[in-house]
């Protein structure tokens, strides 16, 4: 007998139903039972495909979760790696944005550099020609004083009422021979020295802006720095006191042109930075301990304010007003040194000072002065 029927019975004739049920071997009773437990058997089975049905049926849902769980991480991974590519597509969009103006910046610099190496040949021959003549002029200037001389001897000899000797004692008097024979020499030893000083400032633009070829040579620093502040000098004067303390240094193994090019950056902003009247200090120094040298340039200007500090060799970032910077100077300048392989250490204060120092190696590494001098 099924169990299921056998609990029916003894559910609802009691737990001795032999008392009620017919005796043993009536086969119609016998015939009823068997038929309710293979239907009983049955609805086993019929349970037992159903649930080997529902079985399937969750491990093929299961099967799918994990597909779509596979199909949603695959996709969530290639949004990310879509989203990441993105960025840095972006981030290399700007990069090239950056490179195109430094680019273009880099060739206006250069094109302005031409030009003025070409104005300062040319103003540099009608300088000969004046200095020249000033010479020239000064020979004949000492010829006519010696006539002069001459003249006041005749006078001299002639009588008190000679029409000669007053016309030429008239005359001294008249131009004031004495004071020309004291102030001539005075103008054109001025004029000597202003155009030794045009000849000085059209050499050191000449040399600020002769083409670069990017080799690296063994450089005396201190001749650099004193012609780029011969070439800025207009553009500080009128803000600061400048104090040079230019201390004794080896050679080093750099480019002069280049690291002009910094000391001319570092040096107009430190101009900048001074509103009204202050006081910039270049100084340089040989540290043997460490191999290098170091070039300090210190102002008494508005200062960096610390949010800025971190940004300032930014390609275009600059806090100055529009027209008054390009916010390319200290990242090329930062870009040169990098080269040179060497550091710009910032330290500034609000209304106090801003103070740069740089430090170059004595030697370049050999594989990158060699590679330097192939490229050029």
């Amino acid at each position: 007998m099924h169990p299921l029927l056998e609990r029916q019975i003894r559910r609802h004739l009691g737990e001795h139903p032999e008392t009620v049920l017919p005796p043993p071997g009536d086969a119609a009773w016998e015939h009823l039972f068997n038929a309710i437990g293979e239907s009983y058997e049955q609805l086993d089975r019929d349970l037992l495909l159903r649930e080997q049905a529902l079985n399937l049926t969750s491990e093929e849902l299961n099967r799918r979760n994990d597909d779509l769980r596979r199909e949603l991480a695959e996709r969530t991974e290639t949004e990310e790696a879509l989203q990441r590519e993105k960025g840095e597509q972006a981030a290399l969009i700007t990069r090239l944005e950056d490179a195109k103006r430094q680019l273009l910046y880099s060739e206006k610099m250069a094109s302005i550099g031409q030009l003025a190496a070409g104005v300062a040949h040319e103003i540099n021959n009608p300088v000969g020609f004046v200095q020249s003549n000033i010479n020239t002029l000064a020979g004949y200037v000492e010829d006519l004083f010696a006539l002069t001389d001459l003249l006041e001897e005749v006078a001299a000899g002639l009588p008190d009422d000679s029409p000669l000797g007053r016309k030429i004692r008239e005359s001294c008097e008249r131009y004031d021979l004495e004071f020309l024979r004291e102030d001539v020499p005075k103008l054109l030893s001025e004029s000597r020295d202003g155009v030794s000083r045009v000849r000085k400032i059209v050499q050191d633009l000449r040399d600020f802006s002769h083409p670069d070829e990017g080799k690296f040579a063994w450089i005396d620093l201190n001749p650099g720095i004193v012609s780029t502040l011969n070439i800025v000098n207009n553009e500080l004067k009128y803000k600061a006191e400048v104090i040079t303390e230019l201390g004794e240094l080896p050679l080093i193994e750099a480019n002069q042109n280049q690291l002009n090019q910094v000391f001319l950056n570092l040096l107009v902003n430190a101009a900048h930075a001074i509103k009204d009247k202050g006081v910039i200090n270049v100084a340089t120094r040989h540290l043997p301990e460490s191999g290098e040298v170091c070039i300090s340039i210190a102002d008494t200007g508005a200062g960096i304010p610390p949010e800025n500090l971190k940004r300032i060799f930014d390609p275009f970032f600059t806090t100055k007003p529009v027209g008054k910077g390009t916010g390319l100077g200290l990242s090329l300048s930062y870009g040169i040194v990098q080269k040179h392989h060497g550091r710009i250490e910032v330290d500034s204060q609000e209304r106090a000072g801003t103070l740069f120092q740089v430090f170059l190696p004595i030697h370049q590494p050999a594989a990158e002065a060699s590679a330097a001098g192939q490229q050029a």
